[in-house]
């Protein structure tokens, strides 16, 4: 017990010692330094007024901010229609093989550019080669068989038109011939005619009447002879126009392979536009999206190829909510923003506006047979021309649209 007495009696000398060295303390004169602190410990007030004022002055320029921006994005709204259901279109053009037969190479890949008429893949074609071949053979031939048949008419209707000729000429002359003698012989058979009545008469002699029957006998006789002599021209007239006829058969014959000819070169034509059509060519300038054959594949007519499309024929796609569409004209200038380049800025106008709604294109058509409906904003497709830049549009992207109604 003492001893705990006197512990305790220990510890309050000790703190009353640290008591009286902290009055002493408090007596001394304070350093200049120690001012400075004081002092600079009653500013704190003041700077605490200064930043609450800057605050309030912060809130306040904020706020107008706002109201400037929010009728600044009301007055946007009001004179433009705004949609982000909108994507960069082009003609995606899919090249597909007009004949069937094994692919021997490609010789384009994915993103090369191509000019129009570029052979982008052959196809085998060594035994329409062989085709062509035993055509042109064939034709060869037919031209020779059509060369030796106008020779031969040639050389008939030489042989044949002098005959013809002649044979006329000789006609002619006898049917002169055989004219003078029909005249002879009616002179020379009234001739005889009177005579006999002469002598009947005694008026002429037996020896004059001998003679008129003599005339009379012969004009018969050269009558006979012109008439066998014109029958005989006449024959070799016939015979001559019967060979003549022989050219009609010649040129009938010639006028045969004339034709063969002509289908052996269709043939042959057809032949050469199956073997054009076994190299694949590019209809038009573009690039090369995709490529669905590979060499050594076996491919039929229709079967597509590859895709590509025209980097400097594209346009904006957009979908306009049927509420908005009345708003939209032809010609109204476009904003455009590119998801895929938002720092770069790209315009257009409206080309066109479509006549149908989004919906109606639809696979699977919305029907209501159960009676409960929802009523759905329809949209309107519009096209937007926009002018290609670097190339940097390319067809699917997406972009929103900001078109300008004023």
């Amino acid at each position: 017990m003492e001893k705990i007495v006197e512990d305790k009696n220990t510890h309050i000398d000790i703190e009353e010692a640290v008591d009286r060295t902290m009055n002493n303390a408090q007596k001394v004169t304070p350093h200049p330094s120690a001012d400075k602190m004081q002092k600079q410990t009653t500013k704190p007030g003041k700077d605490n007024s200064n930043g609450q004022r800057s605050r309030q002055l912060l809130l306040l320029l904020l706020g107008i901010s706002a109201i400037i921006g929010c009728a600044y994005w009301a007055q946007q709204r009001f004179i433009h229609v705004y949609t982000d259901d909108a994507r960069i279109a082009a003609d995606m053009i899919e090249l597909s093989s007009k004949a069937s037969g094994w692919i021997v190479d490609i010789l384009v890949s994915s993103g090369d550019r191509l000019k129009a008429g570029d052979t982008v893949a052959n196809i085998d074609k060594r035994t329409l080669e062989l085709k062509v071949k035993e055509l042109g053979t064939r034709l060869a031939a037919m031209d020779a068989d059509y060369e030796a048949q106008q020779v031969q008419m040639q050389m008939v209707e030489t042989q044949t038109g002098s005959a013809l000729d002649d044979a006329r000429s000789q006609l002619a002359v006898t049917a002169a011939t055989l004219s003078a003698a029909r005249s002879e012989l009616e002179f020379r058979t009234s001739e005889w005619e009177r005579a006999q009545t002469l002598r009947k008469r005694n008026i002429i002699s037996q020896h004059d009447l001998e003679a008129d029957k003599a005339l009379f006998n012969k004009a018969q006789q050269g009558k006979e002879a012109a008439t066998a002599s014109a029958a005989s021209a006449q024959a070799k007239l016939v015979e001559t126009q019967a060979a003549q006829s022989r050219l009609r058969v010649l040129g009938g014959g010639l006028l045969k392979i004339k034709h063969q000819r002509e289908g052996l070169a269709l043939q042959l034509e057809q032949l050469n536009v199956q073997l054009r059509d076994l190299e694949i060519h590019s209809p038009r300038d573009g690039i090369v999206d995709k490529i669905f054959v590979d060499a050594g594949e076996f491919v039929q007519p229709g079967r597509r190829l590859l895709l590509m499309h025209d980097p400097y024929q594209v346009w904006v796609s957009a979908n306009i909510k049927e509420t908005e569409i009345r708003h939209i004209k032809l010609g109204q200038a476009v904003a455009i923003k590119v998801d895929a380049y938002p720092d770069e800025k790209f315009s257009g106008e409206v080309a066109k506006i479509g006549h149908a709604a989004t919906s109606q294109f639809s696979l699977l058509p919305s029907t209501n047979p159960s009676g409960n409906f929802t009523k759905v904003t329809q949209r309107i497709p519009i096209k937007i021309a926009v002018n290609q830049k670097q190339d940097l549009l390319k067809p699917g992207m997406m972009v929103e649209v900001a078109v300008d109604v004023r």
